[in-house]
């Protein structure tokens, strides 16, 4: 019951996974005069045989159906197709005028045409493929019934195989309990078959019924017990509702089948779900013994040696992943960079990242290649790999600007920075991400005109963004001014997040400024417990110092300059006050 390639239906039918087809017609283009769906019936006629009507005019109307579809005429060449197949019963011109009503959306007269191409070629694979899918598309389950059982029984060579495709031919009906009636229906003369159960169970599954798909599983087992699929089938009924059984039936069927890859490789994969990392490895470690060039089994095994650290196994079984024929070369240069950024290699890294084309991991392979570059002096070759970087959509282009924007603010290119921000704001000018990103640099540059009105336009645009009204605040209280609204705006931020560590670190600092210096330090004291930020801990020495707790003051920058000796803020806090 394979679906041979056949050009028919294919819009219609493609999405649900009935019919493959080489190669698709003309498109149906809707006429100057109606549309397509109200394209006119062809006329009643009494049908005849393909030889009785002369050649000339079998030709003749075939076309002037192609010059119709090719000049946009669809409803035309609907029409003349559909009454040729009518009085002719030529399978080829039944198969094309079919082929043009599914374009045309034209189910009904597809029906009805699939129909007598099946009455015409009763023993034809290709007509009766044709009318199920049909019949699939027009929701019309309980017809399908004779049809799908006559090409399992054409089929008898491919029956299991025929048998495990049922669900798939019917993925996408909505009425999961009528596909299980049909599935039931359809399979009951194969009771001995173990592909038969296993549909039933993938239906019952589908449909809610656990209970069905659990015992048609286990029977699909019985008759079959080196297949594996229905362990698996089972470990996932059994999941739903007992997890923790899923491993010891999976560790039960491989002490009787050891060999078995897919239920052994499920096994590692439900330990490491179980934090049994240890346990996971062993597993992986016997499926690479016996299958060394599974990339099924390769894989996992290189991605949980990553996540646990093991970077010589991780860089072994990525790069061998690369000598074989996986699918995706782009993630394993990836994760190659990310192994070589562990190890320090930097030019490495940077060379993999370099490697990974278009795909998921594309964008955060050229943030990351250019920090590298960044870090090791290169920071014009760095914004020059974000800049040439391609994109598929503008929120992608904005990110990479924010990066560029990040790298220069890291080297204090701040100027720099902020017109590369303010370049993205022209064509982004509601974005809130690029407006408070460019009020942070325009505090470094001291231009608080600038960061006041963006963020309030922030503000504006996401009233309930804490960090917006804590920014705002902050730069008020850091220069000493417009303090009472500074307090106003860090105590509207802490209503929104009261546990913030570093919210609660600006109202410690707006209390200081205020000359509340008690009330700061108990601000502040609550930050550096939430968070041991090396700021909150130079404001905590400040505000120590100024109770006169100056020992104290001293002990606490000191340990938190060993933490991060090279922030600027705490490092000024200790020149400050070293005697």
């Amino acid at each position: 019951m394979k679906m041979i390639p056949l050009a028919v239906l294919v819009a219609a039918l493609a999405a649900n996974g009935v019919l493959a087809a080489d190669a698709a017609p003309a498109p149906v283009a809707k006429s100057r005069a109606a549309k397509a769906e109200r394209a006119p019936r062809a006329p009643a006629a009494v049908p005849t045989s393909a030889a009785e009507l002369p050649a000339g005019q079998v030709a003749y109307q075939v076309l002037l159906a192609e010059i119709s579809l090719r000049r946009g005429y669809g409803d035309l060449a609907l029409s003349v197709y559909a009454e040729l197949a009518l009085r002719s019963r030529d399978p080829q011109v039944l198969a094309r005028a079919i082929e043009v009503a599914g374009f045309a959306r034209r189910m009904d007269l597809a029906h009805e045409l699939a129909q007598l191409w099946v009455e015409t070629e009763p023993e034809s694979v290709a007509a009766r493929q044709t009318l199920v899918g049909v019949l699939i598309v027009l929701n019309r389950l309980d017809d399908l019934v004779p049809h799908l059982s006559k090409l399992l029984e054409q089929d008898k060579d491919n029956l299991g195989d025929n048998l495990s495709r049922l669900n798939r031919m019917l993925v996408r009906q909505p009425d999961k309990s009528a596909v299980l009636r049909l599935v039931q229906r359809v399979t009951q003369p194969y009771q001995g078959v173990a592909e038969a159960h296993f549909a039933v169970a993938q239906a019952a599954l589908a449909a809610g019924d656990r209970p069905l798909a659990q015992e048609s599983v286990r029977r699909a087992q019985e008759l079959r017990p080196e297949w594996e699929m229905p362990v698996l089938l089972e470990a996932q009924i059994v999941s739903a509702e007992a997890p923790a059984k899923v491993v010891p039936l999976l560790e039960r069927y491989l002490s009787r089948h050891p060999n078995a890859k897919d239920v052994r490789l499920h096994l590692a994969r439900a330990y490491v779900g179980d934090k049994r990392f240890s346990d996971a490895s062993a597993e992986f470690r016997r499926l690479l013994r016996d299958f060394p060039n599974s990339v099924e089994v390769v894989y996992p095994v290189a991605i949980l040696a990553l996540q646990q650290n093991d970077l010589d196994t991780a860089e072994t079984q990525l790069k061998h992943l690369l000598e074989l024929e996986f699918g995706d070369r782009n993630l394993v240069n990836y994760y190659l960079g990310q192994v070589m950024e562990a190890r320090k290699n930097e030019a490495a890294a940077i060379d993999y990242y370099g490697q990974v084309g278009l795909s998921e991991p594309f964008l955060n392979a050229r943030n990351r290649q250019a920090l590298l570059l960044a870090r090791a002096g290169k920071l014009d070759e760095a914004r020059q790999v974000l800049q040439q970087t391609a994109t598929m959509h503008p929120t992608e282009r904005v990110a990479l600007g924010q990066s560029e924007a990040q790298l220069l603010r890291d080297a204090k290119r701040y100027a720099e920075a902020l017109d590369v921000l303010e370049r993205l704001l022209k064509s982004n000018p509601g974005n809130a991400e690029l407006l408070y990103d460019s009020a942070l640099v325009a505090d470094r540059l001291d231009k608080v005109a600038l960061v006041e009105e963006r963020l309030r336009q922030v503000i504006a645009l996401q009233p309930e963004n804490a960090h917006a009204y804590n920014a705002l605040g902050y730069t008020f209280a850091e220069r000493n001014m417009r303090l009472d609204e500074a307090r106003e705006l860090v105590a509207r931020a802490l209503a929104l997040l009261p546990d913030d560590a570093f919210i609660i670190d600006s109202m410690g600092w707006v209390l200081y400024r205020q000359g509340d210096l008690a009330g700061a330090l108990i601000q502040l004291q609550k930050a550096y417990g939430l968070r041991q930020d090396p700021e909150i801990a130079a404001h905590m020495g400040e505000v120590l110092w100024g109770l006169g707790r100056q020992d104290e003051a001293r002990r606490v920058l000191r340990e938190a300059a060993r933490k991060d000796p090279d922030n600027e803020a705490l490092a000024a806090a200790v020149k400050k006050f070293q005697p």
